[in-house]
């Protein structure tokens, strides 16, 4: 079994990668809907968060608020930092266990999708490391589109990131998502075709 790490960037192209991934054959572990997998009402997870954060970060109906969450960690580094050590250890068992699941099952080739793969020391989960990049004024529209964020809001998230400098340095295969979709697909699919599974 062959696992990808697949990582990059806020709206760097990571889940349209991943979808054509999965066109393709692959089967995808997103490691935010593990994330929101862990934070369900009444884990130790979710009492930790609130523990940390207050009862600020939650709905009326009781459950974590991610938006609010997000309000809070992106633009502070300590909060961020102390948010990611609640949830990185936790989150890794998690995938560890899908994955040696998967491989009982002789899946052929198995992607985690996670944005923050290479800043939660995850790269032993992996085979190879697959980073997705895009220029800055790309991923500002993207955003701009996709979530209805500020260009400010935009910049804090996307400088609270790794730089996209280091997560090049860490790669295996770099795709550049600057293109068409059409154009993509085809980078995509020369990749899915060197795999040696």
């Amino acid at each position: 079994m062959k696992v990808i790490g697949l990582t990059g960037g806020i709206s760097s192209g990571k889940s349209v990668v991943s979808q054509f991934l999965t066109e393709l054959g692959a089967v995808i572990i997103d490691a935010d809907k593990v994330g929101h997998e862990a934070l369900k009402r009444d884990t130790d997870l979710y009492r930790e968060v609130v523990a940390a954060f207050g009862k600020q970060v939650l709905t009326p109906g009781g459950d974590i608020d991610r938006k609010k969450l997000g309000e809070i960690v992106f633009g502070n580094s300590e909060s961020l930092l102390r948010l990611n050590q609640i949830m990185h250890p936790r989150m890794f068992d998690m995938v560890k266990a899908q994955i040696d699941g998967y491989r009982r099952q002789r899946t052929g080739v198995v992607v985690l999708e996670a944005p923050l793969l290479l800043e939660a020391g995850w790269t032993s989960l992996v085979d190879e490391v697959w980073v997705t990049v895009a220029s800055e004024v790309t991923v500002l529209r993207r955003l701009g589109e996709r979530s209805g964020l500020s260009q400010a809001e935009s910049l804090a998230r996307i400088r609270s990131q790794l730089s996209l400098e280091e997560r090049v340095r860490r790669a295996d295969v770099v795709i550049n998502t600057d293109c068409s979709l059409g154009e993509l697909r085809a980078r995509v699919g020369g990749l899915w075709e060197g795999l040696q599974c």
